[in-house]
């Protein structure tokens, strides 16, 4: 019986593929089933094979990668995406994210990261490489310029309480589902929510997952 974890890549540029296919088979638990050229191809490739994972470009031909991206939340395509591309432009990552990516790797680091990066994301985790990591973090830390600075963010400790509740809503659980999963309400879950906002010096919901991922949280 195959086990394995399989793979479908996506790149305009056929060397690219090849170098991530030798990769991706050095490993024994991961098969890459197929590829494609163009984002056309990847939507005519869903409609006839799946693949546990896809590692898709951002930059290609007849639909590039955002737009492919669209048209599986459009169709709500629950496929698992790891963007491989040049391009680490945090607000372009930040649309890949809210697009459905649960992956980012800059090409440049792709023999470093993308078989962590597969298994990861195979187990229902999300994983950035450290590049990528820093750039959203940046983004979405309220004047920080400096890594001194993120280092010290949280000006205050945060409680197990809220480490708790981080946890859940990198996880995607609504206020709802929190308060009656960690039996408190929703009101609580709500105050615990600004305190973190405010500890942390974020934005909004992606600035807590970078905060999470960088401090290993999740």
């Amino acid at each position: 019986m195959n086990n394995k974890i399989k793979v479908h890549v996506a790149d305009d540029h056929k060397i690219l593929i090849d170098g991530v296919t030798t990769l991706l088979n050095t490993e024994e638990s991961i098969e890459v089933e197929g590829y494609s050229l163009t984002g056309k191809q990847v939507l005519d490739w869903y409609q006839k094979g799946k693949a546990d994972i896809l590692i898709l470009d951002i930059n290609m031909p007849e639909l590039d990668g955002i737009e492919v991206l669209k048209v599986f939340q459009k169709r709500n395509i629950k496929q698992k995406t790891i963007i491989l591309s040049g391009l680490s432009d945090p607000k372009i990552v930040q649309e890949m994210i809210t697009l459905g990516a649960v992956g980012f790797i800059e090409k440049s680091s792709a023999n470093e990261h993308i078989i962590d990066a597969v298994k990861a994301v195979h187990k229902g985790k999300k994983y950035y490489s450290d590049e990528i990591k820093d750039s959203l973090f940046e983004l979405f830390v309220n004047d920080v310029k400096t890594d001194e600075a993120i280092k010290n963010v949280a000006v205050e400790p945060l409680t197990e309480r809220e480490i708790e509740i981080l946890k859940l809503i990198t996880q995607e659980f609504s206020t709802s589902e929190i308060a009656k999963k960690l039996d408190l309400g929703v009101k609580t879950i709500e105050t615990h929510r600004r305190n973190l906002y405010k500890k942390l010096r974020v934005k909004n919901v992606v600035g807590l997952a970078m905060y999470a991922v960088k401090n290993n949280i999740v």
